[in-house]
């Protein structure tokens, strides 16, 4: 369904998958570690989408989406989307903003799940997948041990999204369960 030119390939390091996120227009990469198999997951540069302005207004920024979606077919069976923003600096976007991306990307997944319900007529496409939605920030600033600021509830929704700042080193694990 979703063109080859816009999905991240996979690496092999340290007898690990790994994904390395790249952001060309601010120039910087954020790795994230452990991840699945190459045959259980695909991760979309949304950004390489033209936004459907030609379509919207804008006016509710219903054309803005994330950066990267993660799709996760099997962890510890079960189905994970992480949809991923991604901030060089600290004061880059306002919360607000990056809420609006978070649902714009949201919007996008329901898309392609409409379009693989009624084109592929698979009924249950994306049907039992949870959602997880993660905001990084401060990825140019010098690392450091990560930190994810957030209230303990489960990071389901853009408004509950898991904050991370200076990612050091980033497990997919990390960001599909948080810690308590």
């Amino acid at each position: 369904m979703i063109q080859q030119t816009t999905i991240e390939k996979l690496k092999f390091k340290d007898k690990k998958n790994i994904v390395e996120l790249k952001e060309e227009s601010d120039d910087y990469t954020l790795t994230i570690h452990r991840m699945p198999d190459d045959k259980e997951v695909i991760v979309i540069k949304v950004d390489n989408f033209s936004a459907p302005t030609t379509i919207f207004q804008g006016t509710k920024s219903e054309c803005k989406r994330t950066d990267f979606v993660i799709i996760a077919d099997i962890i510890n069976k079960e189905k994970f989307i992480v949809f991923i923003e991604m901030k060089a600096k600290k004061k880059t976007s306002k919360e607000k903003e990056i809420i609006q991306q978070l649902k714009g990307a949201q919007c996008f997944v329901e898309y392609c799940q409409a379009i693989g319900k009624s084109f592929w007529e698979k009924r249950n496409f994306l049907d039992d997948y949870k959602y997880r939605f993660v905001s990084f920030k401060n990825i140019k600033i010098p690392k450091k041990p990560t930190r994810s600021k957030s209230k303990n509830a489960i990071h389901d929704t853009p408004e509950n999204m898991l904050k991370i700042s200076s990612p050091d080193y980033i497990c997919f694990n990390h960001v599909i369960w948080r810690k308590k």
